[in-house]
């Protein structure tokens, strides 16, 4: 308790104000005190995961889900520092982690495959001009890429299939799998998650 207090006397007066919000929130489930610390907090958060990701709409919905994670791990806050450190720390490596699966993302969509093809080349040499060890790198990581997404479990699969591969519109995707859109997204994000970490095993396991 005495290490406790040493460590609420190290934070500054607004720091100890966080954290009284924070106890209210976790004892009592003070809703007003989640709104508070939000309002305190939002513009901040906001702002430094425009930076990170440079697009507005990407940066709100990052910043929703920074303090969605936070308020949901906020019996693991200690007043060692301040809650904002703690807060920006959770949304700096949310943002790391949406950058990472961005990525992906653009590696799965270099992969257009034709009706009659499951490899169109041309797609990788549009509009840049790649010496032949970079073209041969990008096909290697393209094959890479399409060997990880057969690994994925059936459902998963057919969604990467029909919205990186054939390019449907949530709306289709939920219109054809009779599914609602909000269960299309969730499962993307879902398969994304799966995808990122068969290929960081994938390229761990050749090291």
């Amino acid at each position: 308790m005495d290490e406790l207090g040493d460590n609420i006397n190290n934070l500054t007066t607004k720091a100890v104000y966080d954290y009284k919000l924070v106890q209210l929130a976790i004892s009592k489930g003070d809703q007003k005190a989640y709104a508070e610390l939000l309002q305190r907090y939002r513009e901040s958060v906001y702002f430094m995961m425009l930076k990170m990701v440079n697009n507005k709409d990407d940066a709100d919905d990052l910043t929703i889900e920074a303090f969605g994670r936070a308020f949901k791990k906020l019996e693991q806050y200690t007043p060692n520092y301040a809650f904002s450190t703690w807060l920006f720390k959770i949304a700096s490596n949310n943002a790391i982690d949406f950058l990472r699966k961005k990525k992906l993302t653009s590696a799965i969509s270099l992969d257009t495959k034709n009706d009659n093809s499951d490899y169109d080349s041309s797609n990788l040499i549009k509009s840049t001009h790649l010496n032949p060890e970079e073209f041969y790198i990008k096909k290697q990581k393209v094959e890479m890429v399409r060997t990880v997404i057969d690994k994925l479990k059936p459902k998963y699969k057919e969604l990467v299939e029909l919205f990186y591969f054939q390019e449907l519109s949530h709306e289709e995707i939920s219109e054809r799998l009779n599914l609602p859109i909000g269960t299309i997204k969730a499962q993307l994000f879902r398969a994304r998650d799966f995808l990122f970490d068969l290929i960081k095993n994938t390229e761990h396991g050749k090291k």
